[in-house]
């Protein structure tokens, strides 16, 4: 059977949302597990994240998948609700919602009574810059005031859209979140994202919401998860089907892009992008074997790659990892031109599963 695995580490996952809890004590962790626990999978995730205050999901059917599996835990969503006839839906199952726009503000008063009753919170989404979600700082203030004197509990919530840089725009949107928490007291407070939850520990108020950082990748280009103290959790891994000798001179894959400069020993990986694996890498990429990295060679096909293995002790059935401890999934993302966030999150159906 073709072993293109994908590994759930749940001690890492655990450690991980420990390292959240060392860095922001006082505050409630709304863990994120949208986007199927980014890529590495809502069922297998849950048990490991057991001990999160909250989770925070994107969509509806996020969250009922949460419920079905047996979580209590509030969970928050970060787009709201879609349409009208999610608000009961929403109530009977104690789903909390943000507002970010006025129809959502209306659908949320018509079910006023019942979702007060569950004790439930409002998020109340600032766009204070980023021009997504969210009312901007001279309509917000009204909608909270009026949102507190109809009896609702409100979270003042924002994003940054740089909190992994310096840039001139955070400024901005810390001065307009700490005006409207003040002039709107008393006001719970969430604006704390991964790389927030590092660079800002004077605003981790009373709700974070990890993401990445709970998965064992980076939220900033220029840290590791190591400078983080992090371990990732999921480990990708392919067997080798084919070892090949070639001479200096030879052509490798599709295009022959690649040519042999010297003799060399090549390895057939099974896996390609049709797995979810990148398939074009502006810089050189690598995958490891026994600890030990090594390069890829040519084109990235659908279903095999080729890496070099001359000089290496493999066979036939060799494990191959592809990112993981060794080879973090940021390194794979950044030879290929974008983040590690879209690696775990575009993973196909075909590998298989396994917890660790």
């Amino acid at each position: 059977m073709r072993q293109a695995t994908v590994y759930i580490d749940s001690a890492a996952l655990q450690y991980n949302l420990n390292r959240v809890k060392q860095l922001a004590p006082t505050a409630k962790i709304v863990s994120m597990v949208k986007a199927n626990a980014y890529g590495h999978g809502v069922k297998d995730c849950l048990a490991a994240l057991s001990e999160t205050d909250a989770f925070g999901v994107a969509c509806l059917q996020e969250a009922l998948e949460i419920r079905e599996l047996g979580y209590l835990q509030p969970i928050t969503l970060i787009e709201g609700v879609f349409s009208p006839d999610e608000m009961p839906i929403v109530i009977e199952q104690n789903i909390e919602v943000i507002v970010h726009q006025q129809a959502q503000v209306d659908w949320l008063i018509a079910h006023k009574d019942a979702y007060i009753a569950k004790e439930l919170k409002v998020w109340v989404k600032l766009n204070s810059g980023m021009n997504r979600l969210g009312f901007k700082i001279d309509v917000i203030k009204d909608v909270i005031h009026m949102l507190k004197a109809e009896g609702f509990t409100c979270v003042l919530a924002m994003h940054f859209a740089n909190a992994d840089a310096e840039h001139p725009l955070n400024d901005e949107q810390i001065r307009q979140f700490l005006e409207i928490k003040n002039d709107c007291a008393p006001l719970l407070a969430s604006c704390c994202n991964s790389a927030a939850i590092y660079k800002y520990p004077e605003l981790h108020f009373d709700y974070i919401r990890p993401g990445i950082m709970l998965y064992g990748a980076t939220p900033f280009a220029d840290r590791d998860v190591h400078d983080l103290d992090l371990k990732p959790v999921m480990t990708f891994t392919a067997e080798i089907i084919a070892l090949n000798e070639i001479q200096a001179g030879e052509h490798v894959g599709y295009g022959s892009t690649f040519t042999a400069e010297q003799d060399m020993t090549l390895a057939i990986v099974s896996i390609g992008y049709g797995d979810g694996y990148p398939r074009a890498f502006p810089k050189q990429n690598y995958v490891a074997i026994n600890g030990q990295q090594t390069r890829v060679i040519g084109r990235v096909a659908m279903d095999m790659i080729a890496i070099d293995v001359t000089g290496l002790e493999v066979q036939l059935g060799t494990e191959v990892e592809l990112w993981g401890k060794t080879r973090l999934v940021d390194d794979v993302a950044e030879a290929n031109g974008t983040i590690g966030y879209e690696l775990l999150c575009r993973l196909s159906n075909r590998p298989l599963r396994k917890m660790v």
